[in-house]
């Protein structure tokens, strides 16, 4: 099972190499790393240059400009070749030297659920660790993964990080991130493509494990607010306005019980 890393990058020089050794570093063999570069000025390219040089691993550079964050994923999902792909991107690490090994392990050797469903997963997910700028574990993301995942799961908030959600290539091809959204599109992909997996009957497989760390303070972070703005408008697409208002509702009710 060939599993591709898709980083992208623009002027990410002081992120990318933590990224690269995490990937580098993995027990599995058959991997492509993917880095869609925007063009960057820094030092970014020499670094993956340099990287694509030494790995072991297949590595596909490309760089040029884009439309943003969203649409140079959108170039990975098409250049991946993998089996399934997951997006990891400057900054973002894998948790150990056997994360891959583990989710090939899932996916090659499925429990009785995936059996009966004829054997694939559409995706395989796991937990996620927040560290500081210089990779240093802080805690356990708050939202954690659910023992069984449904597109329904995200009514509560988005329970998988995108970086630990590793998912069946030619059913993320099939759904392309949406421009539309310049801060959430992450959240959207994810539960259209976990739609698509109830549709074709297939299962979301638990590894019961941290598969990714996340550096604190990411876009989500910076644009705090037109995230909370989008993120109302991808609920209210998929799970309808008026479930959208009472969960949020909910939501602001419990803050406030947690704060006194």
């Amino acid at each position: 099972m060939k599993v591709s890393i898709v980083t992208i990058t623009f002027n990410a020089a002081r992120t990318l190499q933590r990224t690269l050794d995490s990937v580098a570093c993995q027990t599995y063999a058959d991997i492509e790393h993917l880095i869609i570069d925007g063009a960057s000025k820094d030092d970014t390219l020499a670094i993956a240059l340099q990287y694509q040089e030494q790995s072991r691993h297949e590595v596909v550079i490309q760089s040029e400009p884009d439309r943003g964050l969203y649409d140079a994923m959108n170039k990975g999902l098409q250049k991946a070749t993998g089996d399934y792909l997951v997006f990891l991107n400057a900054g973002d690490t894998l948790y150990a030297p056997d994360t891959i090994e583990i989710v090939a392990r899932c996916a090659q050797r499925p429990p009785l659920l995936l059996e009966r469903a004829g054997g694939e997963a559409a995706v395989i997910y796991g937990d996620t660790a927040i560290t500081d700028s210089e990779g240093n574990f802080l805690h356990l993301r708050t939202h954690r993964p659910p023992e069984r995942l449904s597109w329904k799961s995200f009514k509560q908030g988005m329970l998988v990080c995108h970086q630990a959600f590793y998912v069946r290539t030619e059913i993320a091809r099939e759904c392309p991130y949406d421009l539309q959204y310049r801060h959430s599109a992450d959240v959207d992909w994810c539960i259209r493509v976990m739609k698509e997996a109830e549709k074709r009957q297939m299962p979301l497989v638990n590894t019961h494990a941290i598969l990714a760390n996340f550096e604190e303070g990411g876009d989500t972070t910076q644009h705090h607010r037109d995230s909370l703005k989008e993120r109302f408008r991808v609920m209210a697409h998929h799970y309808g306005l008026l479930q959208t208002i009472i969960l949020h509702g909910w939501f602001v009710i419990r803050q406030l019980f947690r704060n006194n």
